[in-house]
């Protein structure tokens, strides 16, 4: 029995660490059922076409836009967080959404892009976008003709970790994302789908979560921001 409780040990970590962290995110910031229809005041939204009707809101990307809807809210300060969401692709012209933290105040990745989770109907990808694909330098890269160096390229294989999932259409799924220290940990319908190390993930004053539409037909419910208790 003694030889064998290390191993036992091991294997309960092992689960433990592929599945969402212990720990109480109870403090809720905000939440949305979206029972009436209309937003309410405290989304803001940059190049939508979004609506809530009928108990969802439904993520529309305006036709001729340069650039997926985003609906967003602004919370205080927060460096960890749990996100919940559910979700469904209405049709299969949707192609998939993204759960993106941002800090407006930050001036070293575009638009102040810390990370993000991005959900279609076959995989997961979440990534540090802080130190990865929108750190300035490289999202300034990416539009010269010269483009990323084979440095660049490399480095940002470590800053992105890709899930395969299979999510059916019109069927409702719930995604839960949580954020704690320098780890991003995903689970859908209850299930772990993996997680991810990266040092601009404990970026510790996360202040927009944004839904990103890429481009029509998901509808979302259920929305809820929360931070562990103080």
């Amino acid at each position: 029995m003694k030889t064998l409780l290390p191993c036992l040990l091991l294997s309960l970590t092992a689960v433990i660490s592929a599945a969402e962290p212990i720990g109480s995110y109870s403090r809720e910031i905000f939440s949305d059922d979206f029972a009436k229809d209309g937003f309410g005041k405290r989304w803001g939204h940059y190049k939508s076409g979004s609506l809530v009707k009928d108990g969802v809101l439904t993520g529309i990307t305006p036709e001729g836009s340069d650039h997926s809807a985003v609906d967003n809210v602004v919370i205080e300060p927060e460096r960890d967080l749990q996100i919940s969401v559910k979700f469904r692709y209405v049709s299969d012209k949707a192609k998939s959404f993204n759960l993106w933290f941002d800090d407006k105040g930050y001036k070293e990745s575009h638009a102040g892009h810390i990370c993000n989770v991005n959900v279609s109907p076959k995989a997961v990808n979440i990534g540090d976008a802080k130190t990865g694909n929108f750190r300035n330098d490289i999202y300034a890269k990416k539009k010269t003709p010269e483009g990323l160096s084979v440095e660049d390229k490399e480095m940002l294989k470590s800053k992105n970790k890709s899930f395969p999932v299979t999510l059916s259409l019109e069927d409702w799924h719930t995604l839960v994302v949580v954020t704690r220290g320098d780890e991003i940990f995903v689970s859908i319908d209850g299930k772990a789908v993996g997680s991810f190390k990266s040092e601009g993930i404990n970026h510790d004053s996360k202040t927009l979560i944004s839904l990103t539409t890429n481009a029509v037909d998901v509808q979302y419910d259920d929305f809820s921001i929360k931070a562990p208790k103080k």
